[in-house]
């Protein structure tokens, strides 16, 4: 059985993050939903747990990382393909999302974005040979040169 990763977060507003990640096509499990929690799924083995601030303290005796100024994680998630990126993070942007940055390394396409909560989502694109064998030597210059950060 594979492993399963559920991302808990915090989240201000539920009723926003779940129009939101709806937007986007993600299911909500109402099984594990309520007024503290959403539950967005992401795939078989990713769950992302979106918890109120109020209890997601709750887990933790750690101060919880104002996400719109702040970054603890940068949440990727492959796609299929480029098209797929840009399909997803255009839905992202429509939903309210801020870009963040891109990157186009031939090999390796992405575009990223902070969501309402200011968390940080990356899809990313690889071509099957470079995901297989390890990435392509890329210079210092090369890789500057297909940056972009919003």
């Amino acid at each position: 059985m594979p492993t399963t990763i559920f991302i808990n977060l915090a989240v201000s507003d539920l009723a926003r993050s779940r129009a939101f990640f709806g937007s986007l096509g993600y299911p909500i499990n109402e099984g594990f939903s309520d007024e503290n929690a959403l539950s967005v799924v992401i795939s078989d083995t990713i769950t992302a747990m979106l918890l109120t601030r109020e209890f997601f303290a709750e887990f933790t005796s750690k101060s919880i990382v104002d996400a719109t100024t702040s970054t603890e994680v940068q949440l990727a998630l492959s796609a299929e393909s480029r098209e797929e990126v840009d399909a997803i993070h255009e839905k992202a942007l429509a939903a309210g999302a801020t870009p963040a940055g891109e990157q186009d390394h031939g090999f390796m396409y992405s575009k990223s974005f902070d969501d309402p909560d200011g968390h940080h989502w990356d899809f990313v694109w690889m071509e099957p040979k470079a995901a297989d064998g390890g990435a392509p030597e890329l210079s210092v210059e090369e890789i500057r040169k297909n940056t972009t950060h919003s």
